[in-house]
This record gives C-alpha cells, sequence and structure tokens, in this order.
C-alpha cells in the first residue's frame, strides 16, 4: 500500500516528502527551504547527508527510510486515516500560506473542513463556568453562520468551543499524534469529533504530547484560521502564544474582555489594550469578517507549492566556515529571531540560511515558532 497519488504530486515523491519531513533535524522551515533549494524531496533526500556533515555533524545525517515512512502510512490506513501532504490539492491555502507550514497532516473525520472559512477559538483550561458556556454559545453561533471553529481540545475553553460547533463543523488540532487521546478526559469529545469533525496533528499516531509540541500545534491553530478568539487566559498562557501567533501570521485577533479581578482575564485584556478586537458576541466576527482577507484564496495556488531548483553548488568553504562561526558566537540557547542575526550579520541572507540549513541538519542549532533560532544546549557546551 502507497500514498495515493495527488494531481499535483507523484506516489513516489508523496512518500518522499512524508521520509524527508520524518528524518532527524528536519524541521518544517527546514522541510521548505529543502524543497526550494533542491526543486522535490527525492533530490533533497540525497542531498542530507553532505549538507548535515558540512554543518558539523559527525556522522552524515541519515534520512528516513522508505520502509519507515510505509509503515506510517499503513498504520494510518489500519486506524481509519489519511495523510494530506504539502502540495496536496487539498492541502489548505491559508495553512500553506505561513512559512512554517506543516509538511504533512495526519487526519481522521471529514478534510473537507480545512478548506471552508475557520475562526479559532481558544482560552483557559481551567475555565469560568461563565467563559465555558459562553465559548460553547460562540461557537454554536459561528457554526450557524458557517463557519468552522478550530481549537487544541485542552481541558475548559477548548473543550467547549469543540462542543458547540459539533453539529456544524469543527476541527481538533492535536499536540500528540491524532490517536492519542489527550486530556483522557475528552475521550467521548475525541470520538465526536472524529465522527462528525475532523482530527488533524503533524504527528505520527503513536507519540505522546510533550510540552515542546503545544507551540507547534497552535501556529496550525492560528494558521488554519481567519481569525483567532481568546476567552479567558492568564497573562503567561499559551493561549497568549496562539495570538501572537496569529498577529504574526495577518490573521486577525479578538478578546473577550473580563473582570480585571479574574486573573483569567489579564490575556485577554491585555490583547484589547494592545490592538485586539473587542468582542461580546459572534456579531463581533461577523462584522469584521467581510473585511478578513481569505489567506491564499484568489491567488495563484501553485506559487504556494512550486519549488525552484537552486544551484547546490555550495559557495566558498572558507566564507561559509567564517559565517558559521559568526553565527555560533551569536546564538545561545535562549532562542533569538532570525530577522535579527540577518540586521547583525555582515553576510548574505543566502549565505545565512544555507549555514542555518547545515547546522539545523547537524543538529547544532533548532528552529521554533515565529522565525527564531537558538543554539541546542550540548552544542552551546561543546
Amino acid at each position: 500500500m502507497t500514498i495515493p497519488p495527488s494531481n499535483g504530486l507523484t506516489t513516489t515523491e508523496r512518500l518522499d516528502r512524508l521520509r524527508l519531513i520524518r528524518t532527524q533535524n528536519v524541521g518544517p522551515v527546514t522541510f521548505r527551504q529543502l524543497l526550494d533549494r533542491y526543486g522535490s524531496a527525492t533530490d533533497a533526500l540525497n542531498a542530507l547527508p553532505d549538507l548535515s556533515r558540512r554543518g558539523g555533524r559527525r556522522a552524515a545525517l541519515k534520512p528516513c527510510s522508505a520502509s519507515v515512512a510505509q509503515r506510517e502510512v499503513d498504520a494510518m490506513k489500519s486506524l481509519g486515516g489519511s495523510h494530506l501532504i504539502f502540495g496536496d490539492p487539498g492541502f489548505p491555502d491559508a495553512l500553506a500560506a505561513i512559512s512554517d507550514a506543516p509538511p504533512v497532516l495526519c487526519m481522521f473525520g471529514n478534510p473537507d473542513f480545512l478548506n471552508r472559512p475557520v475562526i479559532a477559538i481558544v482560552g483557559a483550561r481551567n475555565a469560568s463556568t461563565n467563559g465555558r458556556r459562553f465559548a460553547e454559545r460562540l461557537s454554536r453561533d459561528l457554526g450557524a453562520a458557517e463557519l468552522i471553529v478550530v481549537s487544541g481540545m485542552a481541558r475548559g475553553i477548548d473543550t467547549a468551543a469543540h462542543t458547540g460547533a459539533l453539529a456544524t463543523g469543527t476541527i481538533a488540532v492535536l499536540a500528540g499524534g491524532p490517536d492519542v487521546i489527550y486530556p483522557r478526559e475528552n475521550a467521548d469529545l475525541y470520538e465526536s469529533i472524529r465522527e462528525h469533525g475532523l482530527i488533524v496533528s503533524e504527528l505520527q499516531p503513536g507519540v505522546e504530547p510533550l510540552a515542546r509540541h503545544f507551540p507547534r500545534r497552535n501556529r496550525i491553530i492560528s494558521g488554519l484560521a481567519l481569525g483567532v478568539i481568546v476567552v479567558e487566559a492568564a497573562a503567561r498562557s499559551g493561549s497568549l502564544i496562539t495570538a501572537r501567533l496569529a498577529a504574526e501570521q495577518g490573521r486577525e485577533v479578538f478578546a473577550v474582555p473580563g473582570s480585571p479581578l479574574d486573573p483569567r482575564a489579564k490575556g485577554p485584556n491585555k490583547l484589547i489594550r494592545d490592538g485586539a478586537i473587542l468582542l461580546e458576541s459572534a456579531e463581533d466576527v461577523m462584522e469584521v469578517l467581510p473585511s478578513l482577507r481569505r489567506i491564499g484564496i484568489g491567488e495563484d495556488r501553485e506559487s504556494k507549492y512550486r519549488t525552484s531548483s537552486h544551484s547546490t553548488t555550495p559557495p566558498d568553504e572558507t566564507m561559509l566556515a567564517q559565517a558559521r562561526a559568526a553565527i555560533t558566537e551569536n546564538l545561545a540557547p535562549t532562542p533569538v529571531r532570525i530577522d535579527d542575526l540577518v540586521r547583525d550579520s555582515i553576510y548574505s541572507i543566502d549565505i545565512l540560511s544555507l549555514v542555518l540549513l547545515e547546522m539545523e541538519l547537524a543538529g547544532i542549532v533548532e528552529r521554533h515558532p515565529g522565525g527564531a533560532i537558538s543554539l541546542l544546549f550540548e552544542a552551546a557546551n561543546d
């Protein structure tokens, strides 16, 4: 059994794209850069060992094997699910438009929801009774207005948002594998969404959710949506990360105001002070909706997936070595924005991009949502 061919990708290229993203040290941004540089996943896989050695890896990076990728395909099929690969005709335009779009989505349910107008509702896990009731009613009203509601299936506001939209359409983006129910108390909700909505994850079946997976999940929630609504959130809530990512992705941010005496209102109230749209009902979304540009719709769809084959001949090795040393000196385990590295560097963006690509494949640096990068702790202490 193989990944079914699509109008846009051959069967081999689809499987190779899955192999590429399942290879150690290859993340979503690196995946896109490799496709752009080499033109296909097949050619990128062949280039990985040399790139990783140039980046400082002692033993050449071994790509994920075709047999391992095929086992994942077969596992999803046996579970009743499927893969959606970056470049497939059904891959959502809005998500494809973000720089760190997930190269693969593992799915259970109705994939048609991915290409309908989507709105995100997120908020506190320890939500108040009023907050949960408001989120559920808001979700139901937005669903009645033909919007698909996306959230992260966490306790509290997420659960209420999914519940309110079950009858009209909801998408749950998971921080673990698509078959891993978390929290366990949402087992019934998970089954309902799987039957009537859509479950998606960029991770393979069986992967347990870890702390580092949640920010990555959040950028998919905001990336799928026209806008993000924050109902309740503490001052350091993960929901504020979703709101920040939404703003960086060009999405609208809405926030539900609350009492200054409630710590769960600090997040939304701050968002409103910073320019988010104050939201009291679904009508507030519908008033703004006509002016929201549907990301990717009305543009050249193929341009989001088109790859161009660049010269694979590396620049002068002396210059690359100097750039590697300079970048390593400027990095630390604390993430720094790549834009700041570019501003502080004497090297061209092409040189910096290639060096960061090599260093990531070598396991020396790590990328973070929002265009940031950090030196891995082990490398910092070599």
